[in-house]
């Protein structure tokens, strides 16, 4: 039967298109303290934890010989640019209907998001479907040690979920999303962004079990 135990889904590029609007915050914070991030920097910071995101760009600003703003210092310009681009970030294809059928076929589900409580409060508020997901590990969760790409987070959904890491179809769009869902046991599918390079697009194909062109190309019996 093509059905998981349960599934363990990414928020941010997965279920809501909103990493345009994470790079651009970035993109746009970096260049208030002089650094200009390039493609490859943005998409490293992709699938990760805004506190881990802050820590690597001030590490860049340092190589660059820049002046060294704090962390709260650099999330002071960025999170403002970041809530009002985030606003209109839309559902991604087929993500809404494949919650609802796994809902109607009772399969077990969690939301495994490298965004904070207040992040997903303010980017789900818009999309109550969301709410079809109960179970949520979130990036700033006491109980989660490490973030993506460690398997922690989806180890964690798992346990919470009271279901083998084996058992579970993890979607991922991300590269060290995907590796955490690796690391952990789960069967991963990879839905990759349509901007990735060929480079970056092979990499992520490489730590999948399936690649599909988006949530809808998914199949269920």
């Amino acid at each position: 039967m093509n059905r998981p135990a349960a599934c363990l889904f990414d928020l941010d590029g997965l279920l809501l298109d909103t990493e345009p609007h994470h790079a651009r915050a970035w993109s746009q914070a970096a260049t208030r303290f002089g650094l200009l991030l390039s493609p490859d920097q943005l998409l490293s910071l992709r699938g990760r934890r805004r506190s881990d995101n802050v820590d690597q760009v001030r590490i860049w600003i340092a190589e660059a010989g820049l002046a060294v703003p704090s962390a709260a210092e650099l999330l002071a310009v960025q999170q403002p640019i970041a809530i009002r681009l985030l606003r209109g970030a839309a559902p991604m294809p087929g993500a809404r209907r494949l919650l609802e059928r796994l809902r109607d076929l009772q399969v077990g589900m969690a939301l495994v998001t490298s965004s904070g409580r207040d992040a997903v409060e303010r980017k789900c508020a818009p999309h109550p479907w969301l709410e079809i997901i109960s179970e949520r590990v979130l990036g700033d969760d006491p109980e989660l040690v490490a973030g993506k790409p460690a398997p922690d987070p989806f180890l964690l959904a798992a346990r919470r979920l009271g279901i083998a890491p084996g058992s579970c179809w993890a979607f991922e769009d991300s590269l060290a999303g995907a590796q955490s869902a690796r690391a952990a046991g789960c069967v991963v599918h990879v839905v990759p962004g349509t901007a990735l390079p060929a480079a970056a697009l092979h990499e992520l194909q490489a730590t999948a079990d399936t690649v599909l062109g988006s949530l809808e190309d998914l199949r269920l019996d």
